[in-house]
């Protein structure tokens, strides 16, 4: 298995249950704009293990980035980290935004005896609620502009117009930040993901589902990337059983760490 990068948060020494977090696109497990360095704080407790997927951060290069390739990875991080001394032989708990969330959601599909709970963050599941108008409007938009992200294109230009093409500004182009913008201009489309939910509602442990507002996000961004992504949140919470909690805004655990820090700590006991 390609050796990923995984940043350890352990303030136990090893004793803590561990946690690991899958971060979305443009980012990476440590990164402050978009990924988990809100959640810091909750390595007083817990031993927090933030995976890079394959092409962000600190993990290798890949041709294209997977979500069932991610999936792979995480069933086998959660393996090593159940497996190798015995002290957690109960699992892991486990955090998935967005495209990472899909990925968390399939290895904890197939490896359901190595999970202690599930927190998805505005999971990309589109398919769960592919019915749904806002999400049928992505689905055709996507189906128009097929192939994809021009060959021509920059990750660079490709940044601008992900971010300030919609409202949004504009994340400082640093090396880093244009590898990951890199990756993900070039992988597998998120809406092509096919989840099994039924074996999550069938698990034992449970689940949580974390969904922005997105009342002050930019009407374009809002429009169409927010209600695709709250009707996905609605939609996978009343299908697998999880409790649904709402926070004010569009990135919850960078915007509202302190709401979603307390909601973790809740669900892990």
């Amino acid at each position: 298995m390609t050796a990923i990068h995984v940043t350890t948060w352990d303030e136990t020494g090893g004793e803590g249950v561990p946690a690991v977090f899958v971060h979305n696109i443009f980012t990476w497990g440590t990164d402050e704009n978009y990924g988990f360095a809100a959640q810091r704080p909750l390595a007083d407790r817990y031993r927090l293990l933030l995976m890079d997927r394959r092409g962000y951060g600190g993990s290798p290069d890949t041709e294209r980035s997977d979500f069932e390739t991610d999936a792979e990875d995480v069933a086998g991080l959660l393996g090593e980290v159940c497996d190798a001394s015995g002290n957690h032989s109960g699992g892991a708990h486990l955090v998935g935004h967005g495209y990472g969330g899909v990925a968390v959601m399939l290895a904890a599909a197939r490896r359901p005896d190595l999970v202690r709970s599930l927190t998805l963050i505005q999971p990309s599941v589109y398919h769960a609620a592919a019915e749904h108008p806002s999400v049928a409007a992505l689905l055709r938009r996507v189906a128009e502009v097929a192939p994809g992200v021009p060959e021509s294109m920059t990750p660079e230009e490709f940044l601008r117009a992900s971010t300030e093409g919609i409202g949004l500004p504009v994340p400082e182009a640093t090396p880093q930040r244009l590898r990951a913008v890199a990756a993900s201009m070039r992988e597998r489309p998120v809406w092509e993901a096919r989840v099994p939910l039924e074996p999550l509602r069938a698990a034992p442990w449970p689940t949580l589902v974390i969904c922005g507002t997105w009342e002050d996000a930019p009407e374009l961004y809002r429009t169409y990337v927010g209600e695709p992504q709250i009707a996905c949140a609605e939609a996978v919470a009343d299908t697998v059983g999880a409790r649904l909690l709402r926070v004010p805004g569009f990135y919850p655990h960078t915007q509202q760490p302190l709401a979603v820090n307390a909601a973790l700590r809740e669900l892990w006991g």
